[in-house]
């Protein structure tokens, strides 16, 4: 296993691979990483001759009040995990590798991302589209592989490579939990024990809006069992829970079709996501 740091060196080894005729499957993350991006790894092992993952903590996606300072970055764990998954490149750039100075070009998205984690994240999903963008470009993997945790972005992804005719095919893999049904996340470091033990109030929602879905088809009734349930939870804070439908985001009134019960939650300072899928 290579870990490279330059555009340049990426660019040369997916060349080389290519002109043997061989697949690419691509992981791009943001380092920390746990299971659930190991069975991202694996998958893209399983479907493809080479994998590369990227390990950048894209400053474009932070807004100036969020972690970017302090988000949780260990390259010698992370190069361990990536070459037990049989990993064959890491990607490891610097900002200034992936940002000139003077740089001012950006994919932006209107309509998906302008709800849920778009709403107090307004700039997160620019951020999300132009560096990933940007990894398909340098990258140019046959297939890339994201985790249904970011339900919103995986639709946000979907979407952008189906608008501008990208030639890569999107694969989502399911969550990932912990033993207790927490969903895997670098930012689960930030909990302190009680709060870790508050934050199963998300999983135990969503598990709840899964079960109640079964039988009532009313996404307004749902949604308010599943913030009640939350509130139940001192530590708890909700950001939104929301119905939407899974591909377009758009909020939904029926829970009909693959829909997504979607929420962030701040526990104590640290805000947390989960997800589940209706009717897929």
């Amino acid at each position: 296993m290579k870990i490279v740091e330059t555009v340049k060196e990426v660019r040369e080894q997916v060349k080389e691979w290519k002109k043997q005729g061989l697949t690419v499957g691509f992981v791009p993350t943001m380092g920390y990483l746990h299971e659930g991006h190991k069975s991202l790894m694996d998958a893209a092992r399983k479907d493809n001759d080479k994998v590369v993952v990227s390990i950048f903590v894209n400053p474009m996606q932070f807004g100036p009040t969020e972690d970017l300072a302090t988000y949780p970055r260990d390259l010698d764990h992370d190069a361990a995990l990536c070459e037990s998954a049989g990993v064959d490149l890491i990607f490891h750039p610097e900002p200034e590798e992936m940002y000139e100075k003077d740089f001012c070009s950006f994919v932006d998205m209107t309509g998906l991302t302008e709800g849920l984690c778009g709403k107090t994240r307004p700039i997160h999903f620019r951020g999300v589209c132009t560096v990933v963008n940007k990894f398909f470009n340098i990258v140019t993997p046959d297939r890339a592989y994201f985790g249904q945790k970011d339900g919103q972005q995986l639709a946000v992804i979907k979407r952008m490579v189906r608008d501008l005719n990208m030639d890569i095919e999107i694969i989502g893999c399911p969550i990932v939990r912990e033993e207790d049904g927490l969903a895997k996340s670098s930012r689960n470091t930030y909990l302190s024990p009680e709060e870790r033990k508050a934050a199963l109030i998300l999983s135990k929602t969503v598990a709840l809006g899964k079960e109640l879905a079964k039988t009532e088809k009313d996404a307004n009734k749902v949604v308010e069992a599943m913030k009640k349930n939350i509130e139940t939870e001192p530590m708890a804070k909700i950001d939104y829970v929301e119905a939407v439908d899974a591909l377009s985001m758009e909020p939904v009134e029926k829970l009909e079709g693959t829909c997504m019960l979607a929420m962030a939650v701040y526990i104590g300072k640290t805000r947390l996501i989960d997800n589940t899928l209706i009717n897929e």
